[in-house]
């Protein structure tokens, strides 16, 4: 039987009204915002402690990942009086703090999640540093993992730990916990520097400037994040791609195995998929959010 076009629901003692939950929403994969928001409800154990206390920038897809989208800063003037926001500027973003937010934002078709890398309450107090690794063809994911690795290695070094995650599209991304007090003065120009060593040191797999020109096979390494005007896609995040792909955390062994086996589609993880893995493995990110660690006054 159809979906109703509008349905009333209550999650945790919120009431909502879902809208047209059959619409399809992934044409290829047959997938339907009703099925959008049984993944974000069923994952959202693992994935609101990455969201709460975060800045929003919703990114709609109305019609469909075929259908174009648009970014949304300002936490739309129609939102139920529960959903939480943030003031930072002149703006005042929405945040995911709790499962009927999520469930509302995905009722948007608000199919990705990006984060900043600082919490709303203090907005220029990065609580990780991210490294984002965007393979310019033929390079794949592989050789966005053989960057990873050589990250994973050089943070060893420092005796810090870092974590792996698709990006859900092509690339990968790496985030060093860092949950102690800092600023984007601090891990911009440290994230620059690591770039840019490990583009001397492997001159022929990476490349640390952003001209497109230059990234023909190699990987970009993708420092500029670090600051406070960027948001990065948050892990768990749906991608709007042809498949409902995710942006799925990693353990390093299956970072070294793709290196070994060459196959890209070793790290392509649909919503499903990810559901199995946190139901078997918890959340492999969970570090993120509890590590405390310093980052060295220089490499």
């Amino acid at each position: 039987m159809p979906a109703a076009k509008r349905q009333e629901v209550e999650i945790d003692g919120r009431r909502l009204s879902l809208s047209n939950v059959d619409k399809v929403l992934y044409p290829e994969a047959g997938f339907a915002k009703g099925h959008v928001i049984d993944y974000y409800t069923r994952v959202s154990p693992a994935l609101l402690g990455h969201l709460r206390g975060r800045a929003l920038t919703l990114k709609r897809y109305p019609n469909g990942v075929d259908g174009g989208h648009f970014y949304e800063k300002q936490c739309p003037s129609h939102r139920p009086e529960w959903v939480q926001t943030s003031l930072i500027g002149d703006i005042d973003f929405c945040m995911a703090n709790d499962l009927p937010t999520l469930v509302w934002l995905a009722n948007l078709a608000d199919l990705e999640l990006h984060t900043s890398l600082a919490l709303a309450a203090d907005y220029g107090t990065p609580t990780v540093i991210a490294f984002d690794l965007d393979p310019g063809p033929p390079a794949t994911v592989v050789e966005c993992a053989e960057v990873a690795l050589e990250l994973r290695m050089i943070f060893e070094h420092l005796g810090m730990q870092a974590f792996p995650k698709t990006s859900g599209s092509k690339g990968m991304q790496v985030y060093v916990p860092l949950n102690t007090p800092t600023s984007y003065d601090v891990t911009r120009p440290f994230a620059r520097g690591l770039a840019e060593l490990l583009e001397r040191r492997r001159p022929d797999l990476v490349v640390s400037e952003m001209k497109k020109s230059l990234r023909g096979g190699k990987v970009f390494v993708d420092w500029s994040q670090n600051t406070s005007f960027k948001t990065t896609v948050n892990v768990y995040s749906l991608r709007a791609r042809p498949q409902p792909t995710v942006s799925t955390p990693l353990s390093w062994e299956e970072v070294r195995s793709v290196t070994e086996s060459r196959d890209p589609d070793d790290l392509v993880f649909t919503s499903a998929d990810v559901l199995e893995r946190v139901a078997e493995h918890g959340d492999l990110f969970a570090g993120v959010l509890e590590l405390r660690q310093t980052l060295p006054e220089s490499l």
